[in-house]
């Protein structure tokens, strides 16, 4: 089914985004404990980034949700 396929894809890209802001914020925070200094890394932003992450990932799970339904009543047809 294609809304699952594509329902999946969104699902990785949400997981990547997700995991791409949290490595930048850790190694902002590593950095700035070696030299004691405030860094670049724009938190407020990080943090809306993993907010839209998760939104976009539940969103899609939601999604993987109906089709399975979907597919489950169709199947529980008598024809």
């Amino acid at each position: 089914m294609q809304a699952l396929s594509i329902a999946a894809a969104g699902m990785m890209a949400a997981a990547d985004r997700l995991s791409s802001s949290a490595q930048r914020v850790a190694a902002a925070g590593a950095q700035a404990e070696r030299i004691e200094q405030t860094n670049s890394v724009d938190y407020v932003a990080e943090r809306t980034q993993q907010i839209g992450a998760q939104v976009d990932f539940a969103a899609n799970a939601a999604v993987v949700r109906t089709a399975d339904q979907m597919s489950g009543a169709l199947l529980n047809l008598k024809v």
